[in-house]
């Protein structure tokens, strides 16, 4: 059984690459994030890309440490990070980490934002996160959700996502709302914090994309 798909693509603000992840732990490679496992000393469950970002003499590199490698052409209609959480998906994962996306262009980051989205939406019974050194994003549906204050992150923002989230609740926060409504370029509840113990959150309709993020 997989428990964590770990997907790599090649921009920078990579987590969660460890050699020593486990059995119920594969990781992925989206173009040149698959050179960058295989020199992390790790075996991908599957390369996938265009593979221009990498030479010849590297993407052979990367077939030959590699279980499964596909190679698609430059003009295509999906992203290499698009290619590669298919895959990923297709191995049925409790979790999909997507990590190598933020940090860099804005654009990719935007873009891998939008396909984690996508694939949330379509496959709820699979959690689906981006991942850096320094934040964690993920949504939530409608219902009570538990946040458990983990340490990693001291703060934890939401917003909402393709439209107002309504009827709001936050308990156990260091800053609380009861009935609360969350509209599209609001930033009220940027920069909230754990209380401490055990925090819910709680909405009855829309999309909500929850920040989790520390200091550098």
């Amino acid at each position: 059984m997989i428990r964590e798909a770990v997907v790599v693509a090649g921009g920078p603000g990579v987590a969660g690459i460890r050699p020593d992840a486990g059995k119920g732990t594969v990781f992925i490679g989206a173009d040149r994030g698959a050179l960058r496992l295989v020199r992390s000393g790790i075996r991908p469950v599957l390369s996938v890309g265009d593979f221009d970002s990498v030479t010849e003499e590297e993407f052979r590199e990367i077939a030959s440490s590699s279980q499964r490698v596909v190679r698609v052409g430059e003009e295509k209609d999906e992203t290499d990070t698009e290619l590669a959480l298919a895959g990923a998906v297709r191995l049925q994962p409790g979790t999909v980490t997507l990590t190598g996306v933020s940090g860099g262009r804005l654009d990719h980051a935007h873009s891998a934002m939008h396909a984690v989205y996508r694939l949330q939406e379509q496959h709820p019974e699979t959690r689906f996160r981006i991942l850096d050194p320094n934040n964690e994003l993920y949504f939530l549906h409608p219902g009570r959700h538990m946040l458990f204050d983990s340490g990693a992150y001291r703060y934890i923002s939401f917003f909402s996502f393709s439209g107002p989230v309504t009827g709001m609740t936050l308990k156990g926060f260091k800053y609380e709302a009861e009935n609360a409504e969350i509209l599209p370029g609001t930033t009220l509840f940027t920069s909230n914090e754990a209380g401490g113990g055990e925090c819910t959150i709680s909405f009855e309709t829309g999309i909500c994309l929850v920040v989790r993020s520390t200091d550098a």
